[in-house]
């Protein structure tokens, strides 16, 4: 036992051990990128299933149909007739029909500010009470006026008003059904849901004068389209990446191809072919939706309140038409009538392959948190290295000799002898580093809170500047730091600089694989030259080709590059995600400023570095 002890601490002060972190890491790395295109293949996925036994999906016969088809006619010429008319005149009409139906009927207004924009209207909402319950339970449709497109919704507010007069037929119901109808998809819903769960601004948002019980589920209608379909595009992502339970998804496809006789898509993929190339690009779709942490629909509000939903979306040209569509609702929502709790048995946390097979959390997680442990290994390495310190063992061995007198052409000979370096124990000089990271992370602030809050005129222009600054930034702030210091950082500062960052970025990144997958993913990716940054003071060629590709892959060049590969303005982004951060609750905006900024800005400086004292080793 004390051999072997004596042996692992020969081991651990071996110096060949410092040079294999580099080599891990990128190991880590192409791992965890061969693992996630690994996914799509049929050996690494499952097949869907319904969990819960209750909701009994495609087992009951569905009426909706017939003369209900005349009430929908009906319905669309009155819709029509509002086109051009203001909300409130909207809500003033749908207000009556509701009563004319027979249900209770609330109205709320809402005002959101964000990017010199105000986002105001009055979303209104009708309750249809369960004959067999006793309003502890709801279930809720939503039909939104405008759709996330901008486009008017005719078709899917005629079909929730002729599915809504058609339900008040059954008695079926042991759960209250709440049709809400918001002028818009993405603030309208988010007031109406926060108004439900208390939960809003009371400056901005109005209280809702009725309620019912804890919202089980909700289905919202985008059908703008006028001609008949195919299939139909269920919609799914939600903020900050979360998703709603597969049961939900799988019940909506089992109804609709086994008892509708109707096709399902996602992702935008209408043509799925089932082979390797469509599944891995409906995987990166729908990891892109989740990285960006946006709202994809009416659907998306509800999510963050543990409320399952989903948005149902008509497409392609085939021979089904409203009627189908209405069935395959009625269908749903008498498989969430069967509930006798709220979805729970199933995943959370998935990725869809196609429409029948997923990959669950426990098969997809190691690749992201590969990702985050290649900082995380690089990190410690550097913490070891930066404890030591490179001297001549002649200078030492001399030290510690004790003088022989009668010796002194012995001495003199063993001087002029070369021998190799060694390398002894340091004390670690650690405030410059520490206050150095801690700064770079506080100043992620600075555009956080400028997107945010600067008028939507002025993005563009603003995000212009910031670029440009943003290049110019790094070499300000090292050129100040060698040139305008008593004392130039030490090799040691350099390696414990990087080595607090991109220990913090592995730890921010591991943590929120958990929560949101796909942005820890794209982020680490984006990041991983960072773990091979090093100052090149005798290279400028390779030290400039290294600040190229760090600016390549910069937050504001990813943005930029993003938004034209989208065709959007990146004004847009920057409103949306401005919006996103106000109304969402969105996240990504800080993970973008405050985590991933920050070590690239760290990155950057140690690249541009230039030791100032010791010999130049690798950081």
């Amino acid at each position: 036992m004390p051999r072997l002890l004596s042996a692992a601490l020969v081991l651990r002060r071996d110096p060949r051990l410092l040079k294999l972190p580099p080599y891990i890491s990128l190991l880590c790395i192409i791992v965890g990128v061969a693992w996630l295109l690994m996914l799509p293949l049929d050996q690494y996925s499952r097949r869907t299933y319904i969990s819960e036994n209750a909701l009994l999906p495609g087992q009951v016969h569905t009426y909706f149909g017939g003369s209900d088809q005349h009430v929908f006619r009906a319905y669309r010429h009155e819709v029509d007739a509002l086109e051009n008319k203001t909300n409130i005149e909207v809500n003033d009409e749908l207000e009556s029909i509701f009563r004319g139906v027979g249900l209770k009927v609330g109205r709320q207004n809402y005002t959101y500010s964000s990017s010199g924009k105000t986002h105001h209207g009055e979303n209104v909402y009708a309750i249809l009470q369960a004959p067999r319950g006793d309003a502890t339970e709801a279930i809720v449709l939503v039909a939104a006026w405008k759709n996330v497109n901008n486009e008017y919704n005719r078709n899917g507010l005629a079909l929730a008003l002729a599915l809504t007069r058609y339900f008040k037929r059954w008695s079926l119901w042991s759960k209250d059904i709440i049709l809400v109808v918001p002028p818009d998809s993405y603030a309208g819903p988010q007031a109406w849901v926060d108004a439900y769960h208390d939960a809003h601004d009371a400056s901005q948002v109005s209280p809702l004068p009725i309620k019912s019980g804890a919202l089980q589920g909700a289905l919202c209608l985008d059908y703008a389209q006028e001609n008949r379909f195919d299939s139909v595009h269920i919609i799914y992502d939600g903020v900050n990446g979360q998703l709603p339970n597969l049961d939900l998804i799988n019940s909506v496809v089992n109804i609709a191809s086994g008892q509708m006789g109707m096709g399902s898509a996602l992702q935008g993929m209408l043509r799925h072919s089932q082979q390797y190339g469509d599944n891995l690009e409906t995987v990166v779709r729908g990891m892109l939706n989740q990285a960006l942490g946006h709202a994809t629909g009416p659907h998306s509000s509800f999510i963050p309140y543990h409320v399952d939903a989903i948005t149902l979306q008509p497409a392609g040209n085939g021979w089904h038409d409203e009627m189908g569509l209405g069935r395959l609702v009625e269908g749903l929502f008498r498989s969430l009538n069967n509930l006798l709790e709220k979805l729970h048995q199933s995943f959370f946390f998935y990725l869809l392959i196609h429409k029948h097979r997923f990959v669950s959390i426990g098969t997809y997680l190691p690749s992201a948190m590969l990702i985050a442990v290649n900082f995380t290994v690089m990190a410690i390495a550097l913490w070891v290295k930066s404890g030591y310190k490179e001297v001549d063992s002649a200078d030492e061995s001399a030290k510690d000799k004790p003088k022989v007198e009668g010796n002194g052409v012995k001495e003199a000979e063993k001087s002029k002898e070369v021998v190799a370096p060694a390398s002894v124990a340091a004390e670690r000089e650690v405030l410059l580093p520490l206050v150095l990271v801690v700064s770079c992370h506080f100043m992620g602030v600075i555009p956080l809170f400028i997107f945010n809050h600067t008028p939507s005129g002025l993005l563009t222009p603003i995000f212009t500047i910031f670029t440009l600054l943003n290049a110019a930034l790094p070499p300000m702030v090292s050129y100040f730091l060698t040139n305008n210091t008593r004392k130039p950082p030490t090799t040691q500062q350099y390696q414990l600089i990087k080595s607090f960052s991109l220990l913090l970025l592995g730890m921010f990144l591991s943590s929120l694989a958990t929560l949101n997958f796909s942005l820890a993913f794209l982020i680490g990716l984006l990041a991983t030259p960072l773990s091979f940054s090093q100052p090149w003071p005798n290279l400028p060629v390779a030290r400039y080709a290294q600040v190229l590709l760090l600016h390549i892959l910069s937050p504001p060049a990813v943005l930029l590059v993003g938004s034209l590969v989208a065709g959007v303005e990146i004004r847009s982004v920057l409103e949306e995600a401005a919006f996103g951060w106000h109304a969402w609750g969105m996240y990504t905006p800080l993970l973008v400023w405050c985590v991933w900024w920050p070590a690239w800005l760290a990155g950057q400086l140690i690249v541009l570095g230039q030791p100032g004292v010791g010999k130049v080793k690798k950081a």
